[in-house]
């Protein structure tokens, strides 16, 4: 039987493109669209089928930025597959995406419009809002949702036999600068999505960090600057057109401009032929292009640290610092009881399951797991109740409490 995979945003982009190679690679896999348009989903299944008549080619309906919605998608997948080898995690939104006209005309003409433009940083701005459940829609979209996605599935990922695989599509855009601890959702700031593309990065680490031992790893991925739904709303397809010269012409310098969907998938399909335990958790597998268009893959270590970031070939993976280790523990272990947090008090009201997270029942108020003490080993001892103090203050003004019939649950 082949591996079955899910993909999420596979209605268009890379999602898409993804979906096309990892089917001409092996037509035997059983892969699962899961799409927040039905139509598009459909149309994206029916193009697929075309190419590949003998592929087995399934549509779940999913909005990840709606927590409701991810239950009923990851319910339905239970009743459906008996496990999950992979899951590409690559449903994202760039909301209001606005150019930073200033930042624009006084970067071109120093030493960083290279990088500037490859990575497009300090040049967008984002309008976030909220959604039903009381999240910054950016977070909830392109992480939170995932995050309850995955404890959901749980009971079909990792096996003794044969493991399985967590693949985000993560951003170069990704920055620590614009990540706080303290503000995670990124409410107060103006580069939400930045924000929770170097959130997910963290979460990845940690994810690899309690789950590699029972088989599920986790990995993430940049498909690099491609003309896409995303970037059109940035600027208007016919200006793309006519700065492709330019954006050719960078390609020798910049190796980030993959430009077409079929090429940003190149780094997520060389994942999936990797062995998970050789692959290093604190690196990010980016697509790249040559000036002449040949598509390869570099890594890139993730900014922890604020480390400057040095790209090298897949083959010289970047071994961690023990200063690096000792501040990625710190983070990515603080960012999965953040979520937990999130999820115990943002979930709708279902009954416990005994998996995971395991949500409460309506009439029942939640009580929140005190911080395990792995989480904590790492901060000196004075800043420990410190720190404590402030994450449980940020953490309870984050989330509406309209689902929790009573405060009683602070269980420190």
């Amino acid at each position: 039987m082949g591996k079955v995979v899910l993909v999420t945003g596979a209605s268009s982009g890379v999602g898409r493109a993804l979906c096309q190679r990892l089917l001409q690679e092996d037509a035997g896999l059983r892969l699962c669209l899961a799409c927040r348009n039905p139509r598009r989903a459909e149309a994206a299944r029916a193009a697929l089928l075309a190419a590949c008549p003998s592929a087995q080619v399934s549509v779940v309906q999913v909005d990840v930025g709606d927590l409701r919605s991810v239950l009923r998608a990851a319910r339905e997948l239970r009743h459906r597959f008996q496990r999950i080898d992979c899951v590409y995690l690559n449903a994202g939104i760039m909301p209001n995406p606005h150019l930073n006209v200033r930042a624009l005309f006084s970067g071109i003409f120093s030493r960083k419009a290279i990088h500037m433009f490859s990575t497009a940083e300090g040049l967008l701005t984002q309008d976030d809002k909220v959604t039903a459940d009381g999240l910054q829609e950016v977070f909830a979209t392109n992480v939170f949702g995932h995050f309850i996605l995955i404890q959901e599935l749980e009971p079909l990922l990792g096996h003794s036999d044969s493991p399985s695989r967590l693949i985000w599509t993560s951003s170069r855009n990704a920055r620590k600068s614009n990540f706080s601890l303290e503000d995670f959702q990124h409410s107060r700031g103006q580069e939400p999505y930045s924000s929770s593309k170097y959130a997910l990065d963290l979460l990845s680490v940690a994810l690899n960090r309690h789950f590699s031992q029972r088989g599920l790893y986790s990995s993430v991925a940049c498909p690099g600057t491609m003309l896409t739904n995303l970037t059109y709303g940035i600027l208007p397809p016919f200006l793309w057109t006519l700065m492709m010269p330019i954006i050719w012409l960078l390609r020798f310098f910049a190796n980030a401009f993959t430009l077409t969907p079929y090429n940003g998938a190149e780094a997520l399909v060389w994942l999936f032929h990797q062995k998970p335990e050789s692959l290093n958790p604190l690196s990010k597998y980016l697509s790249a292009t040559t000036g002449l268009g040949s598509s390869y893959v570099t890594t890139q270590k993730v900014d922890f640290c604020y480390l400057s970031l040095k790209s090298q070939h897949v083959s010289q993976p970047p071994g961690p610092s023990r200063r690096g280790r000792r501040l990625h523990y710190r983070l990515s272990q603080w960012l999965l009881p953040l979520c937990a947090v999130l999820a115990q008090r943002g979930l709708p009201c279902e009954p416990a399951s005994g998996r995971g997270l395991a949500p409460v029942s309506k009439n029942e108020p939640v009580k929140l797991q005190r911080f395990p003490q792995s989480a904590l080993g790492t901060l000196a001892p004075r800043r420990v109740a410190k720190k404590r103090r402030v994450a449980k203050k940020r953490c309870l003004g984050q989330v509406s409490l309209r689902n929790v019939p009573s405060r009683r649950w602070l269980a420190w």
